[in-house]
């Protein structure tokens, strides 16, 4: 067995030595100079948060190695939405092992209109505005906040849940290739990183390949 290991950010605890794993320090949500000379195809390891691992799929989504790699994740961040969702350990060591033993599983990836990727859960706060989960209205006038996930259960790729009103209302729940909005000006945050200016439209939807995600058994 052979693969990569990106160790993200400078306080990014040494994780346990593997046979045949070549591990990489790079920054946070490294970028094109520190991971793209590094997808050599097969299995690529992320440790970190799920915005590093985020980042690292773009680069795979750019230079069209999604199909041909195989994504393991070890969260370094007990809260992570993506181990949540694909019910992975949290603990690093688990993490890793299933990373190099477990089976792939393709998983739906979401991108967005504006060139990013969503991998665990994003997010708009209080907000009024139009939206449409394919061809359902999701939401005409105000919500209390609006959530988009990957979908679990094998449905058409994503997940939105529509809170409005309030306090303690649950929330309104579609399933969708695609979420659309227009709105009045607000900020979107993927992945627990907010866009970088305000947006009044924004797309979420499920890319053309699946994610080969390692989460089966180890």
């Amino acid at each position: 067995m052979r693969g990569q290991v990106l160790l993200c950010g400078a306080s990014a605890p040494v994780l346990p030595e593997v046979d045949g794993l070549v591990v990489h320090r790079v920054g946070e949500r490294p970028g094109k100079a520190e991971v793209d000379a590094l997808l050599d195809e097969g299995l690529l390891i992320v440790a970190g948060t799920d915005a590093d691992l985020a980042a690292v799929v773009l680069r795979l989504v750019r230079k069209e190695k999604l199909a041909t790699t195989r994504v393991g994740f070890v969260p370094l961040d007990p809260t992570s939405e993506v181990a949540a969702l694909w019910r992975l350990p949290t603990d690093p060591a688990r993490a890793l092992t299933l990373a190099t033993q477990g089976e792939v599983d393709p998983v739906p990836l979401v991108r967005d209109d504006n060139g990013g990727v969503l991998v665990g859960r994003g997010t708009f706060g209080a907000i009024r505005g139009v939206a449409y989960c394919d061809d359902d209205v999701a939401l005409r006038g105000t919500a209390r906040s609006v959530e988009v996930t990957p979908d679990v259960d094998g449905g058409p790729g994503l997940i939105v849940r529509v809170t409005k009103g309030l306090v303690f209302k649950r929330p309104v729940i579609f399933a969708g290739r695609a979420f659309q909005l227009g709105c009045v000006p607000t900020r979107p945050t993927s992945d627990g990183v907010p866009f970088p200016r305000v947006v009044t439209r924004w797309t979420w939807y499920r890319h053309t390949e699946d994610l080969r995600l390692v989460r089966g058994l180890a």
